[in-house]
């Protein structure tokens, strides 16, 4: 970083000539490219810009006019300061040199005491020499860790964290329609970061290169094949630009790698929601304003609505943990479904977060604006339809729907309740668009016994005989059908596709297995009961 002039003026080899300062705080911040020493009166057409400029004055004009054109050049040119050594021309400043020097706020020093001006471009040069090769230094660092997490396939959220780490500032990643995908707040409260998102990032034009915005905000966009889809925005103090520069565009550079390398992983969208989902059910938040925040910036609208969860199930879904439920297969196939229901819920109009939570199931959170409230029952039935209508793979999904609540601190009961209802309704044959606890009754009671031990006993003393028998899921297929259809045997061996002297025959031998007589309403009772919560005990 280069030396201010207030830094320069620190230098002992200046410091010595005790000098007197004539400039603002803001133009004493400014940088010095180079030191310059001179006795032209002429010497602003010579200049680029960031010099600080040194001279007797001994060649200085007398005529306030010239002195105040004089000054006039040097700011033109972007001067840094002119340094004056009093003793040979001035003992003290001209006036029209002060009064041109404050109008247009260049700094003017004047050194009482007489300096060696090569110790002074000496310890300049050395400094700004030693501060570029400091830059060199922190650019190859960047550069390193960028590459770094490129070639190690890090998530964006990894590439965010060490972007917000290196520019040492909060950093927000946004799509083309202002809303947050990622955000690394770096110490400051989401819910000052955030607040009012899509409204404040309105303000900083979106252009095809590097700027700056409001709020000292730096800007760059992250562009893929041509295209851009969303930007980076590092929420500065307005210092240290051109470093955090480097550091934002290497960041977005690694960002648009890995979504061309990358394109079988979920999309941003998908992979913010499922983050945003899975602190909601965990209620990993410190306050729920926070949460809010992050909810309303990644395009939910949640102030003043109330909110329903929904849980979308496949049976087929091997379980996380397992080696099949972590295979290369498993995961494209639970990121196409996450992408399938996401695209279900943008063409019913259904404003939700969607992304993947586990188990085989993809949830939605949805905000119910005074339309979508009122309606909710025919939204939801749009909505299963158009899911059904998806090309996705595997057993027909089943839907999910918990209670409406008030407010995202209530969100994680209405998560539950909607997973409980679509896993209770697997082996349901009604088939219904969606469920809700109420519609599951029995089944999703003994779905939320599941694992208590005496469930578990009780259904170990009334099936162990035909469990343990050879023909099992033969018996056992016949006795579920005789009880779903209220004992009628004629309608169960139809179901069954059996004739009526072979179903008998089973029904007679799962009744010596047994010990029961089929017929008695308290032996079928207990039988069903025992068979549904066998259904919910069995892998999902």
């Amino acid at each position: 970083m280069l030396p201010t002039v207030a830094e320069v003026l620190d230098l002992p080899s200046v410091a010595a000539g005790r000098p007197l300062t004539t400039a603002s705080p803001a133009a004493l911040a400014r940088p010095v490219r180079w030191v310059h020493v001179s006795e032209v009166p002429d010497i602003g057409s010579l200049l680029s810009g960031g010099e600080l400029l040194l001279t007797t004055g001994i060649a200085l004009p007398d005529d306030p006019a010239v002195l105040a054109r004089y000054v006039d050049e040097l700011a033109d040119v972007g001067a840094s300061a002119l340094v004056v050594e009093l003793g040979r021309r001035y003992t003290a400043l001209p006036a029209a040199l002060l009064r041109a020097a404050r109008r247009r706020d260049l700094p003017l020093v004047a050194l009482q005491r007489p300096v060696r001006f090569v110790d002074v471009t000496q310890a300049v040069h050395s400094h700004i020499v030693e501060a570029q090769f400091a830059q060199l230094q922190r650019s190859d660092t960047v550069h390193a860790a960028f590459t770094a997490l490129t070639v190690a396939g890090a998530s964006p959220a990894d590439v965010l964290a060490r972007v917000a780490e290196l520019a040492g500032c909060p950093v927000v990643l946004e799509n083309r329609a202002h809303q947050v995908i990622l955000d690394e707040p770096a110490g400051v409260p989401r819910t000052v970061l955030l607040d009012g998102w899509e409204t404040r990032s309105r303000r900083a034009a979106w252009t095809g290169t590097t700027g700056t915005g409001p709020e000292g905000w730096l800007v760059t966009p992250v562009m893929a094949r041509g295209e851009t889809w969303g930007r980076l925005v590092a929420v500065t103090d307005g210092t240290d630009m051109a470093y955090r520069t480097v550091v934002l565009e290497r960041g977005a550079t690694a960002l648009a790698v890995g979504r061309l390398l990358e394109r079988d992983r979920e999309t941003l969208e998908r992979h913010a929601h499922r983050s945003l989902l899975s602190d909601i059910v965990e209620q990993r938040w410190a306050f729920p304003a926070e949460i809010a925040s992050r909810v309303t910036a990644a395009g939910l609208p949640v102030a003043g609505r109330s909110l329903v969860a929904a849980v979308v199930h496949w049976p087929d879904a091997p379980a996380r943990g397992t080696v099949a439920g972590e295979s290369p297969a498993a995961r494209a196939l639970e990121r196409d479904r996450a992408e399938g229901v996401g695209l279900a819920a943008r063409l019913c109009r259904l404003p939700a977060l969607v992304g993947s939570v586990g188990h085989g199931e993809v949830g939605i959170l949805a905000a119910l604006d005074g339309v979508t409230g009122a309606n909710l029952e025919q939204t939801l039935h749009r909505l299963a339809d158009a899911l059904r209508a998806q090309p996705l793979a595997g057993a027909r999904p089943l839907i999910g729907v918990g209670s409406v609540v008030p407010g995202l601190a209530e969100a994680r009961r209405s998560f539950q309740e909607a997973s409980q209802a679509a896993q209770a309704a697997v082996g349901d044959p009604r088939g219904l668009p969606f469920y809700r606890l109420v519609d599951v009754r029995l089944r999703g009671l003994l779905h939320l016994l599941r694992e208590d031990p005496r469930l578990q006993a009780f259904v170990e003393r009334e099936l162990a005989p035909l469990l343990t028998a050879h023909d099992a899921d033969a018996l056992l297929a016949a006795l579920q059908a005789l009880l779903a259809r209220g004992g009628n045997k004629t309608a169960a061996a139809a179901a069954a596709h059996l004739s009526r002297p072979a179903f008998y025959a089973r029904l007679a031998r799962a009744e010596r297995l047994l010990g029961l007589d089929l017929d008695a309403p308290e032996s079928r009772l207990s039988l069903h009961v025992a068979l549904l919560a066998r259904s919910a005990q069995q892998p999902v």
